[in-house]
């Protein structure tokens, strides 16, 4: 094999290998760029995860409101009935009371 021979085998092998640092390169700056939308990605699905979090005690709270409020409206309406009650018979005392009197 002459010279020339070997500078244009060398020169392909020299192409092959600029082509492949090429894709070694093009391949990283990609791997970079998915790296970074992953973190992003990460980082909103930890942030609506919190969301989420305080979303579920804020839930919980106006249960517990709703519970709370249930039970008062229990104890007032035995209070009111109570209440109906008592005027009834106050009224029926009233009324007994003016029936004796009357002549």
């Amino acid at each position: 094999m002459d010279n020339s021979g070997v500078e244009v085998r060398l020169r392909r092998l020299e192409s092959i290998v600029e082509q492949i640092a090429e894709a070694v390169l093009a391949t990283t700056e990609t791997i970079d760029r998915l790296t970074d939308r992953v973190d992003a990605l990460t980082i909103q699905v930890q942030e609506q995860g919190h969301q989420v979090q305080q979303q579920h005690y804020q839930i919980f709270a106006l249960s517990d409101a709703v519970q709370t409020l249930a039970e008062t409206q229990d104890d007032s309406l035995m209070r009111l009935t109570q209440l109906t009650v008592a005027l009834q018979r106050l009224v029926d005392a009233i009324v007994a009371s003016e029936d004796h009197t009357e002549p």
